[in-house]
């Protein structure tokens, strides 16, 4: 399935018009919950939340026809809600919905997530053109704003909402990825085949991961490294400065001792001496050490310049 980030919007073709869906504002008072309604139609729906509360707390709710007005719409005004259009009868639904609603829970009230059974509210899901479920919309501002069908993964559920929040101008800290914790966790106990499956499996759901790149980059330096003497690595490293197996496993004990700086320059002066194949291997050892760091390391970007001019 395509990411439903990337992918154009249904709404930017005008496919849904929830024109029909809004009714006037009554002209008195709202009737208590329950009680007939003067303009007809059975009796009223539950009040909408207060602007802003999320409904003093609710994060998850079941919608029909005669409360999406409120419920949808109307609370979009203030908090973003993303759509589940679900069945009884569909399996996948069985596996996304408990997952939104934890999602929703973990996100207090950032967000809301409304349900809406499809066997019931037929005339719902003709208006948002469900052709499949389950089927998953945004609603910020009273307007449809993404969508996507089908059950996605996790991660890239967790970076859809992200984008939806962002839309709807709500500022929150991501949470902390549970799958990258427990890798984390593993690199840190020494356990690297664990940490490094776990990092895989990010990435396999969440190619441009950064973090789970960065983890994955620490589990292969952490290997390179084991057993060794830093000491006797740095004097065997200045005893024979062109021996590039000894340069490269210098380069990681420095950046393990914190002086990844001085590992760049390093590299970077192996790469001015070298050439063909011994220099494609120094640039790819001097690249899978900028990605232990991060992109954002200031001196990763120096040594990145420096790298270039080596080069070119």
């Amino acid at each position: 399935m395509s990411d439903p980030r990337t992918t154009p919007s249904i709404f930017t073709r005008g496919a849904v018009d929830l024109s029909s869906l809004r009714s006037p504002a009554p002209a008195g008072p709202r009737p208590a919950e329950g009680a007939p309604n003067p303009a007809g139609g059975g009796p009223a729906g539950p009040p909408a939340a207060a602007p802003g509360n999320a409904g003093g707390g609710v994060v998850v709710i079941d919608v029909t026809e005669a409360t999406f007005q409120s419920e949808v719409l109307e609370r979009s005004m203030t908090t973003p809600v993303v759509i589940d259009f679900w069945a009884e009868w569909c399996q996948p639904c069985k596996q996304l919905s408990p997952l939104l609603e934890r999602l929703a829970a973990e996100g207090g009230g950032t967000w809301v997530l409304a349900k809406i059974d499809v066997d019931s509210n037929q005339r719902l899901a003709q208006m948002f053109r469900v052709q499949s479920i389950p089927m998953v919309y945004a609603v910020v501002g009273g307007q449809p704003v993404d969508a996507f069908a089908g059950a996605v993964p996790e991660a890239q559920l967790r970076q859809w909402i992200g984008a939806v929040l962002k839309a709807g101008g709500v500022a929150v800290e991501a949470p902390e990825d549970p799958m990258l914790g427990a890798a984390d966790e593993a690199l840190m106990m020494g356990d690297l085949d664990a940490a490094e499956q776990a990092y895989r499996k990010i990435l396999n759901e969440s190619p441009a991961d950064a973090a789970a790149e960065a983890g994955l980059a620490q589990v292969a330096l952490a290997r390179r490294v084991q057993g060794v003497q830093p000491a006797a690595v740095l004097a065997a490293a200045q005893n024979a400065p062109d021996d590039i197996a000894a340069q490269l496993l210098a380069a990681d004990v420095e950046v393990l001792s914190g002086e990844a700086e001085q590992a760049y320059e390093r590299l970077v002066g192996l790469i001015r001496r070298s050439a063909g194949d011994d220099r494609e291997t120094i640039r790819r050892h001097l690249v899978s050490l900028f990605t232990v760091a991060g992109p954002d390391d200031p001196s990763v970007a120096k040594a990145r310049r420096a790298l270039a001019s080596a080069l070119f």
